[in-house]
């Protein structure tokens, strides 16, 4: 290890007695609030404390290894220690490993659940089509996951399609992947209507916001205009006779939400208010984080087909990411969820990112 990260390990080390001896003061013990947040800083802090110490420990049992080989003449002896050496060399590799990992400035957001929009872009009803493949993939991916998957609103075309949709997915370390889901979403295939054989290129986008649990934004009534309508099913048709479905929108902020997923329309009101809270947090976030992250406009983008994360070629069963230059040839176990194959090497490609940030800052 470097220097600049044994000052920083030593660092850690430090903060976590200090919190340790906070935790057991009588007089942060009535503190419920302070008490639990110092829980939560030693949790955290534990692991990297935990893992430096096995290192150095390991360290000491190599050097004694090491030692004993230069001092040694039995050649049995000799070859047993080789063994153990080469053991702990390798459990040391594994553990500087794991606290790289641990390392690396965590995104606040990582452990949040997630709310996605999924809007048909450029292509009309053919990226309506390939809104509702890609709704369904997320769908398949939740279940794969074991993740809860609840749709939020949604609007399609009459055609099979979608022209927009939001959902919520809730389950472990949601949006520490899903986030790599926003941005433009580019097919090229020939359509079923199409009669010369010709491959059309649409788009979609994809917006990924967090659900945190303790998101605390402040939104005064008068700034919000309530309307209500019918729920709209398949092919456009009502679902209920009676209107319960509600649309909020945020004047100071321009936001507009919806949501039509319960009967109720106080149930929906509350659940179109998380999500107004949500985006507004959100979007509050990442002005204060400009300088590290794109805002939600650039992540979105307009949808037009010259922007895009990710192209799904169907003519040739392809896949690529273009923000890793990774392609992969079945695009038919991709859409059907199995989307860790990409994913992975992006949190990858994101932990070097941080770290190589980590170093120059």
């Amino acid at each position: 290890m470097d220097e600049a990260t044994l000052e920083k390990l030593n660092s850690i080390e430090k903060r976590y007695n200090e919190v340790e001896e906070l935790m057991a003061d009588p007089e942060n013990a009535s503190n419920v609030q302070k008490i639990t947040k110092l829980a939560k800083e030693h949790s955290e802090l534990k692991k990297v404390v935990l893992l430096y110490k096995n290192i150095n420990s390991k360290n000491i049992e190599l050097g004694d290894i090491k030692k004993m080989l230069d001092d040694e003449s039995d050649h049995e002896l000799i070859e047993m220690a080789e063994i153990d050496y080469e053991k702990i060399k390798a459990e040391i590799d594994e553990l500087t490993a794991e606290l790289e990992d641990q390392l690396i400035p965590k995104d606040i957001r990582d452990k949040a659940d997630a709310i996605i929009e999924v809007r048909a872009g450029t292509g009309g009803d053919e990226a309506s089509l390939f809104a509702g493949e890609i709704y369904r993939m997320y769908q398949r991916y939740a279940e794969l996951q074991d993740w809860k998957f609840s749709l939020v609103d949604i609007n399609d075309n009459g055609l099979g399609g979608i022209k927009e949709v939001t959902f919520e997915i809730n389950g472990s370390g949601v949006y520490r992947k899903m986030k790599h889901e926003a941005g433009t979403h580019r097919v090229q295939r020939v359509p079923s209507t199409e009669s010369q054989g010709r491959i059309h290129t649409s788009a979609i986008t994809v917006a990924v916001l967090p659900k945190l649990e303790d998101i605390d934004v402040t939104i005064n009534p008068e700034d919000i205009r309530t309307d209500i309508f019918h729920s709209g099913g398949a092919g456009g048709q009502n679902v209920n006779k009676v209107a319960t479905a509600v649309r909020l929108t945020h004047s100071p902020s321009g936001i507009v939400v919806t949501c039509q997923r319960e009967r109720s329309q106080s149930q929906n009101r509350i659940i179109a208010m998380d999500l107004l809270k949500v985006r507004l947090w959100d979007l509050e976030y990442e002005k204060q984080q400009s300088e590290h992250s794109k805002n939600r406009k650039d992540q979105v983008g307009s949808g037009d087909r010259s922007e895009k994360i990710r192209t799904y070629n169907f003519p040739q069963g392809r896949v690529t990411d273009h923000r890793i230059n990774v392609s992969i040839h079945n695009l038919d176990e991709f859409l059907n969820g199995s989307i860790d194959k990409i994913l992975d090497q992006l949190i990858r490609n994101e932990q070097i990112k941080k770290l190589a940030e980590d170093e120059n800052n």
